[in-house]
């Protein structure tokens, strides 16, 4: 399913001829966090109560995403693919999500924050949420997205994150060692937020959306930048610049926040699928799921 649609209930609408111009390319990921990621939340105040809301806004999104023929990857939470009830659990919705489609990743196994882990630590994380997903899909999990997008810290790129070092001083994960530990358990594939201290500096100056990504090599591991989150204004500007100039618009959200208002909201999310889904038409978008990335290339 590598082009937007190679299988079902996704068709091929893209025509990678048009004008003989390369489509831009959209990946787009919802964090399926459940009461794991609310439990474990870093934001003030502590712990939250929003778990329940991933399960019924995703039954949602699912309709949503087959309604404009746009697959993405769900990070999902290995613990949710285990036995048991909502909030924490749900392996059906998981398995309906894959049937639909779409693609599971791994957000780790319980939602834990890696800059903190140390090597075995880090090692059961990962191993532990690729094979309950994998054990409840019944097919490889080959794509990891970090909570809380961290690690940031990646020095050979001028990414230093000072919070991250100041809170674990020693046995730090930063995303290099992340990398390294993907590929030793079997990834492919990682959703990467790091930021060039150049680039923090050009923020404040910013009047346009963040530039399109290109795939980068870590460690073996195929990552790709994030330049979106939620779909306010900016990301409508920013999948229009991406097919105006070529390049990947690489954007998230989270099922739990769809009907909270803010950029998260529905009420955004629709008229973005119907632009992507425009673009489509037209010939000059397609959609890329993360497995069919391959050294930086869609699979053909």
């Amino acid at each position: 399913m590598g082009d937007a649609g190679s299988s079902a209930p996704y068709s091929k609408t893209d025509n990678r001829n048009l004008k003989n111009k390369k489509p831009a390319q959209l990946v787009f990921f919802w964090d399926y966090d459940t009461q794991w990621g609310a439990d474990r939340s870093r934001m003030p105040g502590g712990p939250k109560s929003w778990g329940p809301l991933e399960f019924e806004n995703t039954e949602r999104l699912l309709d949503l995403h087959a309604e404009y023929d746009v697959p993405a990857c769900f990070a999902v939470v290995g613990s949710a693919a285990l036995r048991g009830e909502r909030p924490y659990h749900d392996p059906v919705q998981i398995r309906q999500i894959h049937e639909a489609g779409h693609e599971v990743g791994s957000h780790s196994h319980r939602h834990e924050w890696l800059p903190g882990l140390d090597s075995p630590r880090l090692r059961e994380t990962l191993q532990s949420s690729r094979e309950a997903l994998e054990q409840c899909i019944g097919a490889p999990v080959t794509t990891f997205v970090p909570p809380w997008n961290q690690p940031f810290d990646y020095p050979r790129r001028l990414s230093i994150s000072l919070a991250e070092r100041r809170e674990v001083r020693s046995q730090r994960t930063d995303l290099r060692k992340l990398c390294e530990m993907l590929a030793s358990t079997g990834y492919r594939f990682c959703r990467v937020a790091y930021r060039p201290l150049f680039e923090r500096l050009m923020d404040r100056l910013r009047q346009r959306p963040e530039p399109p990504r290109r795939p980068e090599r870590i460690a073996g591991i195929t990552c790709l930048r994030l330049n979106g989150f939620g779909f306010s204004p900016a990301i409508p500007r920013l999948l229009s610049r991406c097919v105006d100039s070529g390049g990947l618009a690489v954007i998230y959200a989270h099922p739990h926040s769809i009907r909270l208002g803010g950029a998260q909201d529905e009420s955004l999310l629709v008229p973005f699928l119907e632009l992507v889904r425009e673009h489509r038409r037209t010939g000059r978008l397609q959609i890329c799921l993360p497995r069919d990335l391959n050294g930086g290339m869609p699979l053909s």
